[in-house]
């Protein structure tokens, strides 16, 4: 929108009012105002959004992979052929082998439900989430027969378990006697407390040698299932059908999507809702506009006809109070992003200090699985708030323009 010398004198002049238009001034500064507060939630909430779907795949596929293979029955006994030819599918960067199982751990007294989750030694020592989250100790302390095991830090909490303190896992499948199955009691000792950040797995994992976990559940030397991560997750479809010919009729391929179906639609459904009702609150704000510039055209009613008089065009005087009020959406929005990515730098001192205020517990990691609240800024969903907020802003500014534009400078003037 080109304005000429003059057309930007008096834009200038009107979105700073002299003297008797300090309540048009007061409107204008709240439509600034609550323009900025709308593009800065927005950006903040759709962000932290961003980041929690995308910290809960990076975590819950890190350790559970893009697909499973997992044996009828819960074993699967050929599993080195399987194995072979998963491994020989298309698009199959890793298989691997492994064995879960719920069970009961006992420590001083104290007894919590926990996933027992068995691995080979160099699956363990290669993997990125385990390795990039130890709390104490070292994963390669865990060795086939030596008794060793690491576990969440949520889990040690629940136990009073440290490094170095010695845990029973105990399982339903024990020796027959005559009173019926005795459950078997194994003691390990902790070698490594992780924290992978999702909070259901920090609370209920202990990860142990595949042999260990073997011997302790009497698999011999079957395994639960075999854990796939392909080139590109987002295309899993694609890869699925060749892994389930591999497969055959010896277990059933689930991905991720399946595993994890009900919390990913209703995060993607909670991201939708979420942009919706900030898109109307930018939209509730733009009103402010609105009516700060019906004020302002009423205001200079007769500036504007004495405008007319001296030859101002209507598109001209259009021009002066599209600029008026897209201006004030543009310094809005500017503020309002600069804002957004302060509270998203510092969101975990402002969690803190609303918890502080209030009393109460604002992130609750057993309620919001992650334990920090995430955050992941996308560059384009940024660019896309700012246009929406601008175009609501010129979209404003429309009405108020053409209501300058066509007045009647006879009318105004006839009895000055």
């Amino acid at each position: 929108m080109l304005l000429s010398r003059y057309e930007r004198m008096i834009a200038r002049r009107y979105l700073l009012p002299g003297r008797g238009e300090a309540f048009i001034a007061l409107v204008a500064g709240i439509s600034l105002v609550a323009v900025m507060l709308g593009v800065a939630a927005l950006v903040v909430v759709m962000s932290v959004m961003n980041g929690f779907r995308a910290e809960l795949f990076d975590k819950i596929v890190g350790l559970n992979g893009h697909a499973v293979v997992q044996g009828y029955g819960g074993q699967l006994r050929d599993w080195r052929q399987i194995l072979t030819q998963v491994r020989a599918a298309p698009g199959v960067t890793s298989a691997t082998p492994l064995i879960e199982n719920p069970l009961m751990a006992s420590h001083e007294g104290r007894v919590a439900g926990v996933l027992v989750r068995g691995m080979t030694v160099a699956d363990i020592r290669s993997n990125p989430t385990l390795n990039s989250n130890v709390v104490t100790g070292s994963l390669s302390l865990l060795r086939p027969g030596e008794g060793t095991v690491a576990i969440g830090s949520r889990l040690a909490e629940a136990l009073g378990a440290t490094q170095g303190s010695e845990i029973q896992l105990i399982s339903p499948e024990g020796p027959a006697s005559p009173m019926g199955t005795v459950p078997r009691i194994v003691s390990y000792r902790v070698a490594a407390i992780f924290e992978v950040g999702v909070f259901d797995y920090d609370k209920a994992f202990v990860v142990m040698p595949m042999e260990d976990a073997q011997t302790l559940l009497l698999m011999g030397d079957s395994i639960g299932m075999i854990e796939l991560d392909v080139t590109d997750p987002d295309r899993i479809g694609e890869f699925v059908p060749p892994i389930i010919q591999a497969v055959g009729r010896q277990g059933e391929v689930r991905d991720w999507r399946q595993l994890n179906s009900q919390l990913f639609e209703a995060l993607a459904v909670d991201r939708l809702v979420t942009f919706t009702v900030l898109s109307i609150l930018i939209l509730v704000s733009v009103f402010n506009i609105l009516s700060s510039l019906i004020m302002l055209v009423r205001a200079k009613t007769r500036d504007i006809a004495i405008l007319r008089t001296m030859g101002a065009t209507r598109a001209g005087l259009m021009r002066i109070f599209m600029t008026v009020g897209t201006s004030i959406g543009a310094v809005g929005i500017g503020l309002g992003l600069v804002l957004g990515f302060i509270l998203l730098t510092y969101r975990q001192g402002v969690v803190s200090f609303l918890g502080l205020v209030t009393g109460q517990q604002i992130w609750d990691p057993s309620m919001r699985f992650l334990t920090e609240l995430p955050a992941k800024t996308d560059p384009l969903e940024v660019i896309g708030i700012a246009a929406m907020a601008f175009g609501f802003s010129f979209l404003a500014t429309l009405y108020p323009a053409f209501k300058a534009a066509n007045t009647d400078p006879v009318q105004v003037l006839r009895y000055d």
